[in-house]
């Protein structure tokens, strides 16, 4: 009969029934999972305070290291193996150098003699003691790599010096000491007398400068001045203690 369902036949599926094979409610269970997994908050770590504080101060390290080798590189640093170039690069800024300074007293006397018609009236005459400094000096800017020679079996660097330049006396006339004589010394007389005693007393210390004991004194020093301004950078360039022989033209070498 019509409007009557038989028994056993099942209902038609409608919304919210289960579906065969899927359990009722399995839909929104898993809708529900994978909504907690949505909305589920960034976890996010925050690096320390005191990292984050550290790096301008690496940044800064950093550059000073690179300035300070920067600053080794242009100044100190020197290629391995060229003592010689070691060597001239120590007189490279000096012109000259001076290696020894004398001072001594020299005497010199004059005679004045004033008339009229080639006859003497007046005569004077006047002593001066008068202080004399000279120096010695080398002059560095011949020196060129033909004047070193390095020996790597002894580990000496022998080095030839030009001959020493000595300067012109200097004169203290202002701690001078006169001794005047004559009756009548004019003004003309005492200035004559003072100029001439001047000359007198720089040519007399040019000579006493070349003295032999007083040029060998010189020389000695020049040597021993030379060996210390050369030994200390060879041993700061890492050439460690070595032996600098020093002479000047016209002497045999050590050993000859």
């Amino acid at each position: 009969a019509q409007g009557r369902r038989d028994v056993g036949n099942r209902a038609p599926d409608r919304s919210g029934t289960a579906r065969p094979r899927r359990p009722f409610g399995q839909d929104m269970a898993d809708d529900l999972k994978r909504s907690e997994r949505t909305v589920a908050p960034e976890v996010q770590q925050d690096r320390p305070l005191a990292r984050v504080q550290a790096v301008p101060w690496l940044i800064v390290i950093v550059l000073l290291a690179a300035v300070a080798w920067l600053g080794w590189r242009a100044f100190f640093y020197q290629e391995e193996g060229d003592p010689v170039g070691s060597a001239m690069l120590a007189f490279e800024k000096q012109n000259s150098l001076t290696v020894f300074s004398s001072r001594f007293e020299v005497v010199a006397e004059s005679v004045d003699r004033r008339g009229v018609l080639n006859i003497d009236l007046l005569e004077s005459r006047q002593a001066a003691i008068i202080p004399a400094t000279v120096e010695y000096r080398l002059d560095l800017s011949t020196m060129d790599r033909d004047r070193f020679a390095w020996d790597a079996g002894s580990e000496t660097l022998s080095v030839v010096l030009p001959a020493l330049r000595i300067s012109r006396p200097n004169l203290d006339e202002a701690a001078q000491t006169t001794f005047t004589e004559g009756t009548y010394v004019t003004r003309d007389a005492s200035t004559d007398l003072a100029r001439n005693n001047s000359q007198q007393a720089e040519r007399k210390a040019a000579a006493f400068a070349k003295n032999p004991e007083v040029l060998a004194l010189a020389r000695q020093a020049a040597k021993d001045a030379v060996r210390q301004n050369l030994a200390i950078p060879l041993q700061i360039a890492g050439y460690g203690d070595v032996t600098v022989a020093v002479r000047f033209d016209g002497e045999a070498p050590p050993g000859n």
